[in-house]
């Protein structure tokens, strides 16, 4: 079905006009009543209410879109006035949608009228000024036009091409116009036998179209459904659909395209059932309405030479004759569109389609290539920090390991024995009590026998390994000894020469260093419930103590334990 593309964004509806008085009512309002009538009898009035409104307001942006609003419906000379009047008032826009704008426009009213040569000219202008002015949704209009002439041509797979591109592009199009697209999507898809691809979009259209309660797009996606069927042979089915889009096409609109093709359709399902009047009569509905309106669309060789076999069959030479002669008129306006189509749109489309994209392929090359160059250059830094890093690790692994075996080498020679329930003793303790004076190692606040009896009290605390007990803190402690916080801070800050936390800490990791050089089976322990053993809440803050007081990782003293024990 050949649906005019590069127009799929105007349509017309059938509504009861508006009470109000238009000059009263917004240009916004205003253009949107216009474009729900586009077509029919208000849509004239309200346009000419529009261009009325602006010139009094001496407007000329809105001055300009009342001259587009008016050129749609009119005949091919008056809707050219309106256009040029539009290219008078616009010359000197800043807008960077003009020139584009009225080329592209001119451009679907040729098509619209069947001048395809004429189409194309103006279609290629309006994509030269897009690309000149960086217009982005214009140069999607145009790549959009254009593929309905690829269509007329027979490049059906080229058209799905771009429109399958566009139809999912919110960039640019908006979604009213994405449903257009998707409707003239399904259509391309049918030519090139993609069915399941077009059903799902026709479906779509009809689920869409039923909810927003949109009858020109419903029967619009009815009349595919019926090709679809068609197309599959499924007569019976297509005939059912198109009988009500003929309905509908002949009540309620002129558009010629939806009405020829509805025909058309309706006629060949009607001859592959066999009932050759009934196709017969469905394609003489066709040759009066192409000498009404004098639309020509290639599908027309096959409804005339069906009318001329038909009369041959019958013997009516003078019909066989008759339509011989439409048929020959047809086939020449036909073969020349085609052939100047053929020629041109290659030469003026295609090839500085495809030169522009040898030229952004070259430019991406040369933009690869500097990205080559700047990512191995970076490549070849970070792997020289990398050796620099490694080296560096492995020096200072060489230094962990030295740690751990002397750290591994004062366990073994402090061993002193084991107690009789098997768990090792304490082999690195804290720092002994020192003998001098306590006068002169404590403030004056803390008595001798006070500072005497809170330092026993931390040599039982050591040596029962009560410093593995979860949650252990300064308060908790000086309670339990019966002193308070401060004296306890003190004590431990002078005699220990440390702050509690790391009292605590060196008290647990001593035990921790000593246990895991002793005790295979507490080694082989996962991490976290070594970590729980010694009192710590989690094994990161178990591994940070362990290197902060040792100067190893954990991970190294507990691989060079296994080393040692192997030699």
């Amino acid at each position: 079905m050949l649906l005019v593309i590069g127009n799929v964004f105007f349509h017309a509806q059938t509504n009861n006009a508006e009470k109000n008085i238009p000059e009263k009512r917004s240009y916004d309002k205003l253009e949107k009543e216009f474009y729900s009538h586009v077509g029919d009898v208000n849509s004239k009035s309200i346009a000419e209410s529009y261009l009325k409104k602006a010139k009094s307001e001496k407007n000329t942006i809105q001055i300009a879109e009342g001259y587009v609003m008016l050129h749609f419906g009119e005949t091919l000379p008056i809707a050219l006035k309106y256009l040029d009047s539009l290219q008078q008032i616009t010359r000197n826009s800043k807008e960077n949608i003009y020139p584009a704008r009225i080329y592209l426009l001119k451009g679907n009213l040729y098509f619209r009228n069947d001048n395809l040569q004429a189409a194309l000219n103006n279609y290629i202008l309006g994509l030269k000024y897009a690309k000149e002015k960086g217009n982005k949704r214009q140069i999607a209009m145009a790549h959009i036009s254009i593929a309905s002439l690829n269509n007329y041509i027979g490049k059906h797979a080229e058209t799905a091409k771009v429109l399958r591109h566009y139809a999912y592009d919110t960039d640019y199009m908006n979604e009213d116009e994405q449903k257009s697209l998707k409707l003239n999507l399904a259509d391309a898809y049918i030519e090139i036998n993609k069915m399941d691809s077009a059903y799902t979009l026709i479906q779509e259209g009809l689920l869409d179209s039923r909810k927003n309660k949109n009858l020109y797009r419903y029967y619009q996606n009815l009349g595919l459904l019926g090709s679809y069927h068609l197309h599959l042979k499924n007569y019976q089915k297509a005939i059912n659909a198109l009988l009500e889009c003929e309905k509908y096409f002949f009540t309620n609109t002129n558009d010629k395209r939806d009405q020829n093709y509805t025909l058309l359709y309706l006629g060949k399902s009607y001859a592959g059932l066999q009932e050759k009047e009934k196709a017969a009569g469905f394609f003489h509905r066709i040759d009066s309405l192409v000498l009404k309106t004098n639309y020509i669309y290639p599908e027309l060789r096959d409804v005339y030479t069906y009318l001329i076999d038909h009369y041959k069959e019958n013997n009516d030479i003078e019909k066989q004759l008759y339509y011989v002669d439409r048929f020959l008129k047809v086939d020449q306006v036909l073969y020349t569109q085609f052939r100047y189509i053929s020629r041109e749109l290659p030469r003026r489309y295609d090839t500085p389609e495809l030169q522009q994209e040898k030229e952004d392929i070259t430019n991406e090359l040369t933009k690869r290539k500097s990205l080559f160059y700047i990512v191995l250059s970076l490549l070849l830094i970070s792997h020289l920090l990398f050796i620099n890093v490694y080296f560096k690790y492995k020096k200072s692994e060489k230094n962990y390991k030295k740690i751990a075996q002397d750290l591994i080498q004062s366990v073994n020679e402090n061993r002193v024995g084991r107690k009789s329930d098997g768990e090792i003793k304490k082999e690195i303790s804290s720092e002994p009590l020192l003998t001098e004076n306590t006068e002169d190692k404590t403030s004056r606040t803390i008595s001798e026998d006070i500072a005497r009896n809170i330092l026993h009290e931390l040599e039982i605390f050591e040596s029962k390994d009560q410093f593995l007990n979860k949650g252990i803190t300064l308060g908790s402690l000086a309670k339990k000894i019966k002193t308070n916080s401060k004296y306890l801070s003190e004590i431990i800050n002078t005699y220990k020469g440390k702050n509690f936390a790391t009292y605590l800490n060196d008290l647990r990791i001593d035990y921790a260093i000593s246990r895991l050089a002793n005790d295979k089976k507490f080694r082989s322990y996962k991490i976290p419930f070594i970590a729980e053993e010694l009192g710590y809440n989690n094994e990161q803050a178990f591994t940070l103590a362990f290197k902060k007081r040792t100067g190893t990782p954990l991970s190294i003293y507990l691989k060079e334990i296994e080393n040692m024990s192997v030699d």
